[in-house]
C-alpha cells in the first residue's frame, strides 16, 4: 500500500476481551483496522471473528505482526488505540511505538483504567514525541461490542479528530426520553440518538471520572449484595424467590444494568450440579484498585464519600474467609426473632426504599467528589454531561441517571445532589421505610454497611449541628491545636488550659 486511500484508518494495540470487541465495533461502524498484540494468536482470532461476521467478504481488520508494520499500515497522522493494563505496559507500548518512528502529530489513545495521575504526566512525557489522549471505557464486554460509555480526555485538538469515531461506536440514548438504545448482534447500527461520549476536560479529567463511576459502582453492586443477603438470610428466601423480587424492582425507579443482571446471575443454574451457581461461588470478593482509588481520593480532595469506601471495606471483610469462619463460632448472634409472612412483605417494601436512597446518596457522594476534583485541578468538569454518558452503555447505568441529568441541568452549579428538590423530595418520602430496614437488619444481625453508611451520610447532611464542637475541645486539650468560637469572628481562634477551671481563653 503506497498512499492513504488503501491504508487503514485506526492501529490498535492489544486484543484482550476490551480490545477485540472494540476492534469490531469500529469495523462495525466502517473503520478498517490494523491490529497488534504480542500473542499472534489474539489478532488471529480478531482477523477470524471479522470473517465471521461480516457481510461484505471484504477484511475490515488486517493484522500486523510488529508496532513497525502497523504504522505502515496506517493513513496519516496516524490514530492508534490502545487496549492494554494500566501502569508499566502502557509506557512500554509507547517506548515501542516511538523505537518504530510514530510522528509528532500522530494521536495514541489510552482506553485502559490508567490512574488519572499517571495520564496526566503521560501528556508532559510524550509531548515531544506523539499527542497522548486517554478516553476511558465503561460497559465490559458487551458494552465494548455493542456500544461503550466514553469519556476522553486531553488535547482538544485531538478531540477533533476522535470525536466522529467515538460517536460512532458509543452507546446511544433516546434524545426525548433519555432511554438506551441498544444494539444486540453484530453489523447492527444504530445511526440517531444521543451517543454516551463526549469531551471531559484536560488530561486526566476523563479517567478520574471513569475512577469515580468505578467506585459508584462499587457502592451500587455492595448494596444490592445487602439487600440480597437481608432477603436470603434474613427472611430465608431462595434464590428464585429474590430474583423474582430484583426484577420487579427493575421495573420501577431500581431500573438499573446491575439490578438487571443480578437478576440473571440468580437465576442461574450449574450445568454439573443443578444447583444455582450463586450457591456454589466462594464469598471472596476481588478488585482491581478503582474503587480503592476513588475512596483514597475522597480522602484526599476532603468530600465525604463513605458509602463508596464501605463498599471497599466489604470486600476486603470477604477476603478474610478463614478468620470470618473462626469467628463465626466464637461470636455470639442477636437473639432470634420470628418473622411473620405479613412482615416480610412489609420488609422486602422498606429494603427497596432502603436501597433507593442510599443509592441516591451514593451518587451524591461520587458527584460532589468529581465537582471539588474539578475546582481543584481546574477542570471546569460538565456534570450534567457526564449523567448523560453514563445513561448507557456503562456498568452503573440506570434509569434515575436521566433525573441526575435533570438536575445539573436545572442548576449546573448545583453543589450537592441532595439540594436537588426531586431527589429531597424522594428521600423525604422514602426514608422512613429506609431506617426502618437498616433497624430491622442491624436487629436480625445482617451486615448492611453500605446502606447504613449512606443514610449517616444522609443524617449528616442535613443536620444543621454536629458534634465537631466537642471533637475540637478534645483536639485544643491534648494538642493546643485551637478552635473557633460561634460568637466570635470566624478567622479568630482561640486556646484554653483546660485542666484548670476558669483559666481565661486566649485568641491565638
Amino acid at each position: 500500500m503506497s498512499d492513504n486511500t488503501h491504508k487503514c484508518d485506526i492501529g490498535f494495540v492489544g486484543l484482550g476481551v476490551m480490545g477485540k470487541n472494540l476492534v469490531l465495533n469500529l469495523a462495525d461502524n466502517g473503520y478498517k483496522i490494523a491490529a497488534f498484540d504480542l500473542d499472534s494468536e489474539k489478532v488471529g482470532a480478531a482477523m477470524a471473528q471479522d470473517v465471521a461476521e461480516n457481510k461484505t467478504g471484504v477484511p475490515r481488520v488486517v493484522g500486523c505482526s510488529s508496532y513497525t508494520e502497523l504504522l505502515s499500515q496506517l493513513k496519516s497522522p496516524h490514530l492508534i488505540v490502545l487496549s492494554v493494563p494500566a501502569g508499566a505496559v502502557v509506557d512500554q507500548v509507547c517506548q515501542n511505538l516511538i523505537g518504530a518512528g510514530i510522528h509528532p502529530d500522530d494521536i495514541v489513545i489510552d482506553t485502559g483504567n490508567s490512574l488519572w495521575t499517571d495520564t496526566v504526566e503521560r501528556e508532559t512525557k510524550y509531548k515531544e514525541n506523539f499527542i497522548f489522549f486517554s478516553s476511558a471505557v465503561s460497559g465490559g464486554e458487551v458494552g465494548a461490542r455493542f456500544g461503550p460509555a466514553l469519556m476522553p480526555s486531553g488535547s482538544a485538538y485531538a478531540w477533533t479528530r476522535v470525536k466522529p469515531i467515538w460517536s460512532a461506536i458509543a452507546a446511544k440514548v433516546d434524545a426525548e426520553t433519555g432511554k438506551p438504545l441498544e444494539r444486540t448482534k453484530p453489523g447492527e447500527i444504530i445511526e440517531h440518538g444521543e451517543p454516551c461520549a463526549d469531551y471531559i476536560g484536560p488530561a486526566g479529567a476523563g479517567h478520574y471520572v471513569k475512577m469515580v463511576h468505578n467506585g459508584i459502582e462499587y457502592a451500587d453492586m455492595q448494596m444490592i449484595c445487602e439487600a440480597y443477603h437481608v432477603l436470603r438470610e434474613g427472611l430465608g428466601l431462595d434464590c428464585e424467590q429474590i430474583a423474582d423480587i430484583f426484577a420487579q424492582w427493575n421495573e420501577g425507579v431500581l431500573d438499573s444494568y446491575l439490578m438487571e443482571i443480578s437478576v440473571e446471575v440468580l437465576r442461574h443454574k450449574d450445568a454439573e450440579t443443578g444447583k444455582h451457581l450463586v450457591d456454589l461461588i466462594l464469598d471472596k470478593a476481588g478488585q482491581k484498585g478503582t474503587g480503592l482509588w476513588t475512596a483514597v481520593s475522597s480522602l484526599e480532595v476532603g468530600c465525604p464519600a463513605p458509602t463508596i469506601s464501605q463498599a471497599v471495606y466489604a470486600r476486603s471483610i470477604s477476603s478474610f474467609k478463614d478468620l470470618r469462619g473462626e469467628t463465626s463460632q466464637k461470636l455470639s448472634p442477636p437473639a432470634s426473632v420470628t418473622i411473620s409472612e405479613d412482615e416480610k412483605q412489609d420488609i422486602i417494601v422498606q429494603l427497596h426504599d432502603a436501597l433507593y436512597c442510599a443509592k441516591i446518596c451514593a451518587y451524591a457522594q461520587g458527584f460532589q467528589l468529581m465537582k471539588l476534583a474539578s475546582v481543584e485541578q481546574n477542570w471546569d468538569l460538565n456534570f450534567a454531561s457526564i449523567a448523560k454518558i453514563w445513561r448507557s452503555g456503562c456498568i452503573i447505568r440506570a434509569r434515575f441517571l436521566q433525573s441526575i441529568t435533570d438536575a445539573f441541568e436545572r442548576n449546573h452549579k448545583l453543589e450537592n445532589v441532595l439540594l436537588d428538590d426531586f431527589f429531597a423530595e424522594q428521600l423525604s418520602n422514602y426514608q422512613q421505610n429506609w431506617r426502618l430496614a437498616v433497624a430491622r437488619a442491624t436487629m436480625i444481625g445482617i451486615p448492611i454497611g453500605a446502606i447504613s453508611a449512606s443514610l449517616s451520610y444522609y443524617d449528616s447532611m442535613r443536620s444543621a449541628v454536629l458534634p465537631a464542637n466537642l471533637l475540637q475541645g478534645q483536639r485544643d486539650y491534648f494538642g493546643a491545636h485551637t478552635f473557633r468560637r460561634l460568637d466570635k469572628p470566624e478567622n479568630h481562634k482561640f486556646h484554653v488550659e483546660w485542666t484548670e477551671a476558669g483559666r481565661p481563653i486566649r485568641k491565638i
